[in-house]
């Protein structure tokens, strides 16, 4: 996330009349527009997670589409999968079903 709580997918450019920092900004912009632009690198964590056996309904709060998830540390054994092709919501929520009640940390992008 930038500065002020928003995604930054360009590197901005500054302005200066000093010709090789502008060559290099142009360069690095090239570089790294790429990377920030990429959704799948901007990732957010949600911490202590308390997943129920059964369906868990959780706000993702990445403000756009749900690309994928990943478990960060799971607190006790239990097997999960998700219901995305079935989720009305997948822009706001990631549906997870899980065997066992299970606190886990999960990487949503």
């Amino acid at each position: 996330m930038g500065r002020w709580g928003y995604v930054v997918s360009q590197l901005p450019l500054i302005q200066t009349m000093v010709k090789d920092l502008s060559l290099l900004q142009t360069r690095w912009k090239s570089l790294l527009d790429v990377l920030l632009g990429n959704q799948s690198l901007q990732t957010s964590i949600l911490s202590n997670i308390t997943l129920i056996n059964g369906k868990n309904v959780i706000n993702h709060k990445l403000g756009r589409k749900l690309i994928g998830w990943r478990i960060v540390r799971l607190r006790a054994a239990a097997s999960l999968y998700d219901r995305q092709d079935s989720n009305q919501t997948p822009d706001l929520t990631l549906i997870l079903m899980s065997n066992a009640t299970v606190v886990a940390d999960i990487e949503v992008f």
